[in-house]
């Protein structure tokens, strides 16, 4: 079934709504697509209904988060239970602390703060390891994306300004002899490197172990904290990408998965450097956040995450790595790993974003696909049908114009 053109969702009662109080009817950025996208009205299990009824598969999953899709029965009835006693409060509660006991025996990470983000976990990190370092850079590596706090983003971006900007060293991933030299050069004022070790918005290309294993030890050699962004990757693994590459990161940041479909951030580190948050420590990070470990994002992400288990994990993992498969097979370009791909096709994303979502798949505007527990095997084969369709008549299409 093809979904209608995308005027009519542009002239829909709901997007002219949109429009007269939002900036093109749009609050994230990383959603729109021109002339606007279509609206979810409902999600069950792996797929998703628009305003104009039209049914597609969740490749999209919120940008990773959805790990078990929409509507989950087990998060919902304990989500339930929770709102009958309060949502949030000005005290702690027994739910954080059982999600990061949970993390912690994941992980063998064993101390835990909470945010509403992977955004403001990465601004947490960043703040305690300048605080815990007496630095004040932090080095990153071009093309990862970091969230939206002004030290992460590119220093060319509208906004930045250049005290922010220059604060950060940002080099080449992958470049051995360019992060060689910015340590060299910065290495006493360097506070921490962040990296990612399978960046979305760098095509999903895994990093190489060589790679991450020099950056490791040259951190530690020159006592700069190592930082391992895994608000995406946590997913491929019980304990994230990190152990697969054999690292010890000092501090590791978590967001999407964690939070059960709710709002929510995490940083987990040694127990030195998260004493910095330690409030009747000497040297202390003031850091709240009114919702921040709320009882509903708390325990939502500990029934996601107990089932999620390694079992789970890997049977995903073998989906996605069939999906690439088939793609492959069919002569789409495709990256990724685990549970997560990308399309790596030559062709206009915004045009191909619309063929996919008339061929019934959601997917990231940068072509990701990210897949659910609810999917079957049949589920990814009628996706990767899909994708293989979509890139054809997206490449008709530019070729003929």
């Amino acid at each position: 079934m093809s979904s209608p053109d995308p005027k009519a969702y542009y002239e829909h009662p709901l997007a002219r709504r949109a429009r007269a109080v939002m900036p093109a009817g749009n609050t994230r950025t990383t959603l729109f697509v021109p002339p606007t996208p279509p609206y979810a009205v409902s999600g069950s299990g792996s797929w998703v209904v628009d305003q104009l009824g039209h049914h597609v598969i969740d490749c999209n999953n919120n940008y990773t988060a959805l790990i078990h899709g929409h509507a989950h029965s087990g998060v919902r009835a304990a989500v339930q239970d929770i709102l009958d006693t309060g949502s949030a409060f000005g005290l702690p509660t027994s739910s954080e602390v059982a999600l990061a006991e949970h993390l912690a025996d994941r992980t063998g990470i064993y101390r835990w703060r909470f945010s509403n983000s992977g955004t403001e976990a990465v601004m947490t990190a960043i703040r305690g390891a300048r605080a815990y370092t007496g630095r004040d850079l932090i080095l990153r590596f071009d093309g990862s994306y970091h969230g939206t706090s002004d030290g992460v983003v590119d220093p060319r971006a509208p906004g930045i300004p250049v005290s922010v900007a220059a604060a950060s060293v940002v080099v080449a991933q992958g470049d051995e002899a360019e992060f060689d030299a910015a340590m060299t050069r910065h290495g006493e004022r360097i506070a921490a490197v962040i990296i990612d070790l399978m960046p979305n918005r760098a095509g999903l290309a895994p990093a190489d172990h060589e790679f991450v294993e020099h950056v490791r030890a040259e951190t530690r050699a020159r006592g700069v904290l190592l930082i391992v962004d895994e608000v995406i990757t946590f997913r491929l693994g019980l304990a994230g990408l990190h152990r697969q590459y054999a690292i010890d990161p000092d501090l590791v940041t978590l967001g999407k998965i964690i939070g059960g479909g709710f709002p929510v951030g995490a940083v987990g580190g040694r127990e030195d450097v998260m004493r910095v948050f330690d409030p009747v420590a000497d040297c202390r990070v003031g850091w709240g956040g009114t919702f921040s470990a709320n009882p509903v994002s708390m325990t939502a992400g500990l029934v996601a995450l107990e089932d999620f288990d390694g079992d789970g994990i890997e049977r995903l993992n073998g989906r996605g790595a069939d999906l690439r498969g088939l793609l492959t097979d069919s002569g789409v370009t495709v990256s990724g790993h685990g549970s997560l791909s990308q399309i790596r096709e030559a062709v206009d994303f915004k045009v191909l974003w619309w063929e996919l979502y008339r061929a019934g798949v959601l997917a990231g505007t940068n072509g990701l696909l990210a897949l659910s527990t609810p999917m079957s095997d049949k589920d990814v084969r009628t996706i990767a049908d899909a994708v293989a369709y979509a890139v054809s008549v997206t490449k008709s299409k530019q070729s003929a114009s």
